[in-house]
């Protein structure tokens, strides 16, 4: 599912058969309900026969598989056979690691610092030509805030950019209860009563 030498996600796409997407390429993260072992996400991305398709990636394969801690082979041209590279690539990770790297970042703004991150606490990517909107939910404080980073940042592990845009604002902590009483006071006769008002 994911190739950790050229970071790309494989999903199935209705016009190629198979389609290989970078994780800046992903659009919606939503967990599915009922899954816990492994916890399973559905994934709406942008294909590159130039539609959105929808697929599933379970926790493991997006948060640990980039780091390369997954299967992983590679046809060695010195020896002329295929070499394990989930050790290797593991073993650097945890270096990194250790050593207060951390391979995704995001600024929270809520709390007015950067956040050590995984793939999982994104929901919302939007890409431009160059850049990429994320929404995030911080694992901290449970505060939404919307960064504008490079590609770079998003789909390379231990890439952080210097410089990171921070949309100031202050997101509701449920859009979904958000959502629900706008709905209810649109279909309310206190809207219907406003509406008379304003006539």
């Amino acid at each position: 599912m994911y190739d950790a030498l050229r970071s790309r996600y494989t999903f199935a796409c209705p016009h190629r058969g198979e389609a290989h997407v970078q994780l800046s390429s992903f659009r919606a993260l939503e967990q599915l309900p009922g899954t816990a072992h492994p916890v399973v996400y559905t994934v709406r991305f942008a294909c590159a026969c130039g539609e959105e398709h929808q697929g599933l990636v379970a926790h493991d394969e997006l948060d640990y598989a980039p780091l390369g801690l997954g299967e992983g082979m590679f046809l060695n041209l010195m020896t002329a056979h295929m070499d394990d590279v989930a050790a290797e690539l593991g073993e650097l990770a945890a270096r990194r690691i250790q050593a207060g790297e951390w391979p995704w970042s995001f600024y929270c703004y809520p709390e007015e610092r950067p956040r050590p991150v995984f793939p999982s606490s994104f929901f919302l990517l939007s890409a431009g030509r160059d850049d990429v909107g994320v929404a995030v939910r911080c694992p901290a404080c449970s505060g939404v805030s919307v960064n504008l980073v490079s590609r770079p940042h998003v789909d390379l592990p231990f890439h952080n950019d210097p410089h990171v845009g921070v949309v100031e604002h202050v997101f509701a902590d449920d859009a979904t209860r958000a959502l629900k009483e706008f709905r209810a006071e649109l279909y309310s006769a206190r809207f219907d009563a406003r509406r008379l008002d304003l006539q």
